[in-house]
């Protein structure tokens, strides 16, 4: 089975809770918005610790280090099959410094042509209903765990 693993960051602003979304890169998601954006993650190797693979991927897909006390969320499975692993972490990101690593693929399809996009082509903060409208459906549910967890903590602002 398939694995990938993530960071949800998130933080208060103007005490109200915010989730940092990206949005991937590339032609097939160019035209794509509400339920295509996610948590920076990506695949482990082969022996990696999960932790340290979302730290990398998020670092590759950003730019930006996460540092800080991570607080492990429920795995949730994908549509299509693939195991999401994702940590918490409490940061305030700027987002202007965003660079991503880029992939390569054939595009036009069958044009013979190679063209690079980048991974993440771009970063936001969003306010969690908003952010529950644009997050992968099965994405939302570390969302929801976290609003859940940071109720019972009482450093949730009252709605």
């Amino acid at each position: 089975m398939k694995q990938s693993a993530g960071i949800l960051v998130y933080r208060y602003h103007q005490k109200a809770l915010e989730v940092l979304l990206v949005h991937p890169g590339g032609p097939f998601y160019a035209r794509k918005d509400e339920g295509a954006w996610t948590i920076p993650k990506g695949e482990p190797g082969a022996e990696e610790d999960l932790l340290q693979a979302a730290k990398r991927e998020f670092a590759e897909e950003t730019g930006m280090q996460p540092e800080g006390t991570f607080l492990r969320l429920t795995p949730v499975k994908q549509k299509g099959g693939k195991l999401v692993h994702a940590w918490a972490l409490e940061s305030d990101f700027e987002l202007s410094t965003l660079k991503s690593n880029t992939f390569e693929m054939p595009w036009p399809p069958k044009s013979g042509k190679m063209q690079r996009f980048p991974e993440i082509d771009k970063a936001a903060w969003f306010g969690i209903p908003e952010a529950l409208v644009k997050i992968l459906p099965a994405q939302g549910a570390f969302i929801e765990e976290l609003v859940g967890i940071l109720s019972t903590d009482q450093r949730l602002p009252p709605r």
